[in-house]
């Protein structure tokens, strides 16, 4: 089953706009309750519009933790009690500049309440037969979003897959990879926390 992954990619779904993709994710979120998975893999992406990401990019990175810290309201609302969110980051070492920044945001989510922990990309490496391991979010056996970006990391909307046959088999290898993945924040304390304010290559 190291090609169940691959599946996911070319399972019919609805694919949605960056816009359509929110709403629905929006009317999904309200209406759940338990655990919902993520699945981060890819190590750049391109946070335009965020202010924290876009003071990371002009270099301002003193500026873009503060902005970071002045979300933690905002993540500490993003997960209910009836939620539980849990986040699989795949990191490559040495840690890109993006993944350096996200984890920095990560790290204040999980203080917040998210579940997230990270997992060296070796350990996914059975799973990238054909290409690395897709986007996620599973809300279920009954559905699970591709999350899609453009070649510049710019996210344009997500899939809505619904084929039951198609996540199923999915759920029992994210849950391994959660049990065999590092917490976030010790993780964040004891590899990135001393490295060098990260700086995008332009």
């Amino acid at each position: 089953m190291k090609d169940i992954f691959d599946r996911v990619r070319s399972a019919p779904g609805e694919t949605l706009s960056a816009k359509d993709y929110r709403v629905d994710f929006v009317t999904e979120f309200e209406m759940k309750t338990g655990v919902i998975w993520k699945l981060e893999r890819a190590q750049h992406f391109d946070e335009r519009g965020l202010p924290s990401w876009e003071a990371f990019a002009r270099g301002d990175w003193d500026r873009s933790l503060a902005l970071i810290e002045d979300m933690r309201r905002e993540f500490a609302a993003d997960h209910p009690e009836r939620i539980d969110f849990r986040r699989i980051r795949v990191v490559e070492e040495p840690v890109s500049p993006y993944v350096h920044w996200e984890l920095a945001v990560l790290r204040v989510r999980a203080q917040e309440g998210e579940h997230s922990r990270v997992i060296p990309a070796s350990a996914v490496a059975d799973f990238e037969t054909g290409h690395p391991m897709p986007e996620l979010v599973a809300f279920g056996p009954s559905l699970m979003y591709e999350v899609l970006y453009d070649r510049e990391g710019i996210h344009t909307g997500g899939r809505r897959i619904t084929d039951s046959g198609v996540i199923e088999p999915c759920l029992p290898v994210l849950a391994s990879l959660y049990e065999q993945a590092e917490d976030l924040v010790e993780y964040f304390d004891r590899v990135v926390a001393p490295l060098s304010p990260p700086r995008l290559v332009s």
